[in-house]
């Protein structure tokens, strides 16, 4: 027997496998999605907040080694998708069932909730601190400026909010002319088709290039700092509708009312369908076009047909698994 290093499962598998209960998976995207929002959260308030860290690149690292633990944690119980844009792009290429596909989704974004819920007694008093100083009051414009360490806007207010001085709304306004809603959208939809594709790839047992099993989840929290690096300042990248959905949810009733939603209709269209769009388009790419093993191969290394983190029973001889 051998277990499965592989975040989704296909209902037309001639692989029998054994898995853990839909509740016990479901708890696991609970307890990775919420490893992720820790750690990437506590890096953006602790680098908005207190300076801790010097540039970009600090931030999206912890972001990665986020992801990676995150996986490590529960991909042998869930398959560790903890993005409901992963769910949703495994099911419509049919390696993960339509039918748990929302108890998955509701899990991930409680971890989101929770992990913010969590965070945010721990430095409310640097948020409101920052607030002072700024000359900004939680809920009214301009608290974008410390709303956006839980959820997420276009661009990012981050240049504003640590700028010296009181918070300027003019220097603001400059600021959002330079990102539109389309650019975001875009921007996210790449970020995310890129993520998925690495994904698919690094998971692929067909694929010769592809990392021994358990350095995959490294290599996709290396993606996920690289991708940070590039579209932090656009988008904050998001790249997973539960990162920002959980966490504005929870600022919406902590205190910043509307003045915790992006401009126009982006809190839907950038961070809630842009990525779903992207994890799409990036599974179907590699999965249609990129794929090379053969049907047999597939089944037998599992990325496409077996059930993530189930541990195979029985199988077709052409496809059996060494212990």
């Amino acid at each position: 027997m051998k277990r499965l290093p592989i975040f989704g499962s296909s209902e037309e598998s001639n692989v029998r496998v054994e898995q853990p209960s839909l509740a016990k998976r479901c708890v696991a995207e609970f307890a990775g999605t919420g490893i992720l929002m820790f750690m990437g959260l506590g890096i953006v308030l602790t680098s908005t907040l207190t300076g801790a860290q010097s540039g970009l690149w600090q931030v999206a690292i912890v972001w990665g080694v986020g992801v990676a633990l995150a996986v490590y944690a529960v991909i042998g119980v869930s398959g560790a998708h903890i993005n409901p844009a992963i769910s949703v792009g495994l099911a419509t290429w049919g390696r993960f069932p339509w039918r748990e596909v929302v108890p998955y989704v509701l899990a991930q974004l409680a971890g989101a909730f929770v992990a913010a819920a969590v965070l945010f007694p721990v430095f409310n008093p640097h948020l409101t601190r920052h607030e002072r100083e700024k000359g900004v009051k939680r809920g009214e414009p301009g608290s974008e400026i410390t709303a956006m360490c839980f959820g997420e806007f276009f661009p990012s207010p981050g240049p504003v909010s640590t700028a010296e001085g009181p918070y300027s709304a003019v220097e603001h306004a400059k600021l959002n002319e330079l990102v539109t809603e389309p650019t975001a959208f875009l921007a996210e939809v790449m970020g995310t088709l890129v993520l998925a594709f690495v994904i698919m790839a690094v998971l692929d047992g067909g694929n010769s290039g592809a990392p021994t099993p358990g350095m995959a989840p490294a290599f996709i929290g290396l993606t996920v700092a690289g991708l940070v690096s590039i579209f932090g300042p656009v988008t904050q990248a998001c790249f997973n509708p539960a990162r920002d959905v959980g966490p504005r949810l929870f600022t919406m009733l902590a205190g910043w009312g509307t003045a915790a939603l992006p401009r126009g209709a982006g809190a839907v269209t950038v961070y809630v369908l842009a990525p779903i769009l992207g994890a799409i388009a990036g599974m179907g790419l590699y999965d249609r076009v990129f794929r090379t093993s053969t049907e047999a191969e597939a089944a037998a290394e599992a990325p496409t047909l077996a059930a993530a983190g189930a541990t195979v029973i029985d199988s077709d001889p052409a496809v059996e698994f060494n212990p």
